[in-house]
């Protein structure tokens, strides 16, 4: 049975500044600045959280189906998902909208400039659980738009279909009157440390307060690893030195796709988390998120490196 993820389809369109932004800004210009930057390097990536997501899973030999809105210039994506072999029948085109951009500009230091054009990210309740004709068996609900995400959070927990809500860097959208009934509704909660904060700002709750109310509670921590609070218990799940830090863009979605799939077949969550951190560390390694080749067999191979013990 499938996967089904609900989250964002975008391009990344990633720009490479070969100087450093402090050289060229002028602090006390900044209320009137105006400045152009070269940018003889570019590249324009798949990306989007759905996007990520469904690729990670689909290199593992699961079943990935997506449920997310795109504009009338996604057929160069729609393209690669043919090729990948993942299906699109959840997909619905917002016409004279564009698919979601993110246009990212990158200094010799790691600083970025973005800008992000939501397009038909905005329109994510056209996406429909029930038009779906297959049954899936594990969700997620990504970051995506606002309404979409309340309403398949809603639709989800009215089919029975247990799923992972992953608020991300959509929670500035929500009140914490308006997060509590998806979380409610969810049965896994998923953040980084940063959001978990966030969470509790905004719901009044603590961590523990919060875990209480969901299966599982995770909690990414980056190069520390992540914490994943279930049954009462917090298990430490530890980090996967990268064989290089190439690019953390994508990583997060890298590390929810090992949840989803060791949470579809059942395995323990020290198990569970620690395939999700070596996903990340994989994807941190390679330019881009959807660039890190894969395959079941090649990750249970490096899991047993990795842990000294069989991932299944």
């Amino acid at each position: 049975m499938s996967t089904l993820i609900c989250g964002s389809m975008a391009y990344d369109t990633i720009m490479v500044f070969p100087d450093r932004f402090k050289h060229h800004i002028l602090p006390e210009q900044i209320h009137m600045l105006s400045i152009s930057f070269l940018v003889p390097e570019m590249r324009r990536e798949f990306g989007g959280c759905a996007g990520n997501i469904a690729y990670t899973l689909k290199a593992l030999g699961d079943d990935p189906l997506i449920l997310a809105t795109v504009g009338s210039d996604f057929g160069p994506y729609a393209a690669r998902l043919d090729r990948l072999g993942i299906s699109r029948d959840g997909l619905r085109e917002v016409p004279e909208q564009f698919t979601g951009q993110c246009f990212i500009t990158t200094d010799l230091d790691d600083n970025q400039i973005n800008a992000f054009h939501p397009g038909a990210m905005n329109f994510a309740h056209f996406a429909r659980l029930a038009e779906l004709q297959a049954s899936p068996q594990l969700a997620i609900v990504a970051p995506d738009g606002k309404q979409g995400m309340q309403e398949h959070c809603a639709e989800l927990a009215a089919a029975g279909i247990p799923f992972i809500f992953d608020p991300g860097q959509g929670l500035p959208m929500f009140s914490g009157d308006e997060l509590m009934p998806m979380i409610d509704a969810a049965d896994y909660l998923a953040c980084n440390d940063y959001e978990a904060q966030m969470l509790i700002q905004k719901t009044g709750m603590t961590l523990e307060g919060l875990a209480a109310r969901v299966r599982a509670l995770v909690v990414t921590l980056g190069g520390e690893g992540s914490h994943i609070y279930a049954d009462g218990v917090r298990h430490d799940i530890p980090a996967v030195p990268a064989a290089t830090l190439a690019d953390p863009t994508g990583c997060g979605d890298a590390f929810r796709a090992g949840l989803l799939y060791g949470i579809k077949r059942g395995w323990d969550w020290p198990t569970t988390g620690r395939l999700a951190s070596l996903l990340g560390s994989i994807k941190i390694a390679q330019r881009g998120p959807q660039n890190h080749e894969i395959s079941a067999a090649s990750v249970a191979e490096r899991f047993q490196q990795a842990f000294g013990y069989a991932m299944h």
